[in-house]
C-alpha cells in the first residue's frame, strides 16, 4: 500500500477518536479533538498532493479519499448539533449531506459515461472553508471550555450563538453554490429518457 493510501486510512482511523474525545468529559477533551481533527485535515491535504506528484493515484485512493473527507466533515457537523455550548442546528448538516450525496451520484453517472468529475474551484473553496470553520469552532470550544478563560459573558454568548453558527451557515452556502456548479456542469448526464 502506498503512502497516500496510508494517509487516507489514517484519516479514517482518526475519526472514531475525534468522536470519542468530543463526547467524553475528560480534561481538555475539546483540545484533544482539535488536534485529532487538525491531523486528519492535514492528511487530507497531503494524500492527494503526494499521489499526483509521485504518480501514485490508485482506484482505492479514488474511492476512499472522498469518502474519508465526507465522513470526517459530516461527523464534526453532526457532533456540533449536539454540543450544548454552541448553537448549530441540523439544517446546515442536512444541506451539506444532501450536496455530498448529489455530487457522489453525479460522479457515478459520469464514471458510467467515461467522464471524470474533477474537483472544481467552488468545491475546493467549500472544503477549505468548512475545514477552517470546524477548526475555528474547535479552537473556541477549547479556549472557552477546556481552559476556562475568563471572557465576558456577552462575548461567549455572541460566539456560541452567532459567530460559530454563521461560519457553519457560510459553509452550507458555499456547499449549495458548489453543488449547483456541479449540477450545471454535468446536467447533460441526467436525462430522464435514459
Amino acid at each position: 500500500m502506498n503512502l497516500p493510501n496510508k494517509l487516507t486510512l489514517l484519516r479514517v482511523a482518526l475519526i472514531p477518536f475525534f468522536l470519542i474525545f468530543m463526547y467524553i468529559g475528560v480534561p481538555f477533551h475539546y483540545l484533544i479533538a482539535l488536534v485529532i481533527f487538525s491531523a486528519a485535515s492535514i492528511t487530507d491535504a497531503l494524500d492527494g498532493k503526494i499521489a499526483r506528484a509521485r504518480n501514485l493515484v490508485t482506484n482505492f485512493g479514488k474511492f476512499l479519499d472522498p469518502l474519508a473527507d465526507k465522513v470526517l466533515v459530516l461527523s464534526a457537523l453532526a457532533v456540533f448539533t449536539e454540543i450544548p455550548e454552541i448553537h448549530v442546528g441540523a439544517i446546515p448538516l442536512i444541506i451539506i449531506s444532501a450536496r455530498e450525496f448529489m455530487v457522489s451520484g453525479l460522479r457515478l453517472l459520469a464514471a458510467n459515461s467515461g467522464v471524470v468529475v474533477a474537483a472544481g474551484m467552488w468545491g475546493k473553496l467549500k472544503t477549505a472553508f468548512t475545514m477552517i470553520a470546524i477548526i475555528a469552532s474547535l479552537v473556541w470550544l477549547s479556549v472557552c471550555y477546556d481552559f476556562g478563560f475568563s471572557l465576558p459573558p456577552a462575548m461567549i454568548t455572541a460566539v456560541d450563538s452567532l459567530i460559530i453558527p454563521l461560519l457553519i451557515w457560510i459553509s452550507a452556502a458555499l456547499t449549495i453554490i458548489s453543488g449547483l456548479v456541479y449540477l450545471k456542469g454535468y446536467w447533460h448526464l441526467i436525462d430522464s429518457d435514459k
